[in-house]
């Protein structure tokens, strides 16, 4: 990947654009994720920690990308990939067999969009983590992908939006961004419904 230009004081319109764009999808998959009850149980609440993985998982490579890393100099220690393994391994269940079509090669505005939704999530966790001690589980057991980032949830995640929306897209680029910002909450319902059937136990 080449590092996309940075401008300094940009207006940030492109993360209320997607915030926009993709709200109607944001809200389907709460209702998605609310009629599984992960919290009503430990073991629904292993299914939902076997979907946060295999997300987090798939956008392992993007958060360590040397050229976006080149942009968000935090980005690595960002990615809740291993906190949500060592969850699964507290909870007493095996990684889950990958499914595929996981993100492959994207553009810089692609990677950077499903990272973005990504980061977006750690904002509805601070309700969620609440839910998860009910079940016993805290942030250094059970529910570490669940914990609050270094510095705060809000701080971290306007200090990405910021950078997010000073960077110089293509036309094309935009577009990119659009459909990612799609794409990516299409990507984590397809791995909900995968993680709450015997097919992906069954395989685990």
């Amino acid at each position: 990947m080449t590092v996309i230009e940075q401008v300094p004081n940009a207006t940030p319109l492109r993360s209320a654009r997607l915030r926009a764009l993709s709200h109607s999808l944001h809200d389907e998959l709460e209702q998605v994720v609310a009629g599984y009850a992960p919290f009503d149980s430990v073991e629904s609440y292993g299914h939902f920690v076997q979907m946060q993985y295999l997300f987090q998982a798939e956008l392992q490579h993007l958060y360590n990308d040397p050229a976006l890393v080149a942009l968000f100099p935090d980005l690595p220690e960002r990615c809740r990939a291993d906190a949500a393994k060592a969850d699964l391994a507290d909870i007493g269940l095996p990684v889950p067999a990958p499914l595929p079509s996981a993100l492959n090669n994207p553009s810089q505005a692609t990677a950077l969009t499903w990272i973005r939704v990504s980061e977006g999530s750690k904002l509805g966790a601070a309700i969620l983590i609440k839910r998860a001690n009910a079940l016993g589980f805290t942030e250094a057991f059970g529910a570490r992908h669940l914990a609050e980032p270094e510095g705060g949830r809000a701080k971290g995640w306007k200090a990405f939006n910021a950078v997010f929306d000073a960077l110089v897209f293509s036309e094309a680029a935009e577009a990119e961004a659009d459909q990612a910002a799609l794409d990516a909450f299409s990507r984590l319902h397809v791995l909900l419904q995968y993680t709450y059937t015997a097919e992906c136990n069954d395989s685990a």
